[in-house]
């Protein structure tokens, strides 16, 4: 094994609990203390998990600030806030485009205040169908954010989370735009559906699918987190879906060396079940 593999590392995307969490049956705050009971040693959070919380200032600080206590006591590095709903950052308009911007600033704040490398965004909004001004408000937004993030040393990455945001060639050509060092991607293993059924969202049927395997390629060099989706495991251990052994060896050959985020979304199997099963078959494609 060479020097880029063992500097790869797995880590718990907050999702992967997040039927637990939303049924009540586990509280939140003890999620860095349950990812280190299942063998994690660093987290990814969500940020609509602590959105009632984000509407008083004073009331997210202080969560923010147990977050923080709960991961130290847990022995738990934070990674990155996964951010989703402070409005669309591929808005045509520039007034909409600002708003957005804006209201990532706090989740900034607190990846800052947690010790995050990052913070996740999506590429929402505007028209999809011209790819050129859709590329052209990204990048907008991207390079001010960028610069707001700066400020906390952090980078701004972006995940294809469905749409247009899932073609790999497209997101590339924002990266390639942009050129910015604390500017880059969370490739998710799973996202890649750019068209739904009647042109819905989630979760409606997917009719038009991007080739997972060519986008993480054409995402990988601007890779600062990678999400491992998982739906479910053959009897070997191997995801049915996906081709890990594929995608492991494009990831790998890429030169990354940060954390891979287990993020299980399957229904068979228990949310823990699936966590475990997800870890177990990137540890053993690692080594």
């Amino acid at each position: 094994m060479d020097n880029a593999d063992k500097d790869i590392k797995i880590s718990l995307a907050q999702w992967s609990l997040h039927h637990a969490i939303q049924s009540g049956t586990m509280d939140k705050l003890d999620f860095a203390k349950k990812a280190g009971q299942l063998g994690f040693e660093a987290v990814e959070y969500v940020s609509r998990f602590y959105t009632q919380e984000a509407k008083s200032a004073q009331s997210f600080a202080q969560i923010v600030k147990e977050i923080n206590q709960r991961s130290n006591d847990a022995g738990i590095k934070n990674l990155l806030i996964m951010v989703d709903g402070e409005g669309n950052l591929a808005a045509d308009s520039n007034a909409e485009r600002l708003q957005a911007i804006s209201q990532h600033t706090k989740w900034l704040e607190a990846a800052a205040e947690l010790g995050c490398h990052s913070i996740r965004v999506n590429l929402t909004g505007g028209d999809e169908t011209d790819q050129e001004k859709w590329i052209e408000a990204s990048t907008s937004s991207l390079i001010a954010l960028s610069d707001l993030a700066k400020a906390y040393n952090l980078n701004v990455i972006v995940e294809n989370h469905g749409g247009i945001s899932s073609n790999g060639s497209v997101l590339a050509q924002v990266m390639k735009t942009v050129k910015l060092p604390n500017v880059g991607t969370l490739p998710d293993l799973g996202n890649f559906c750019i068209r739904r059924q009647d042109g819905l969202k989630w979760p409606s049927p997917c009719v038009e699918e991007y080739d997972r395997y060519q986008g993480i390629t054409e995402m990988m060099p601007w890779a600062k987190g990678v999400s491992a989706k998982t739906y479910d495991f053959n009897e070997h251990g191997y995801e049915t879906t996906i081709d890990y052994t594929k995608m492991i060896a494009i990831i790998k050959n890429s030169g990354y060396n940060g954390y891979i985020g287990v993020e299980y979304e399957g229904q068979r199997l228990s949310e823990e079940e699936g966590i475990i099963k997800t870890k177990t078959m990137l540890e053993n494609l690692l080594t």
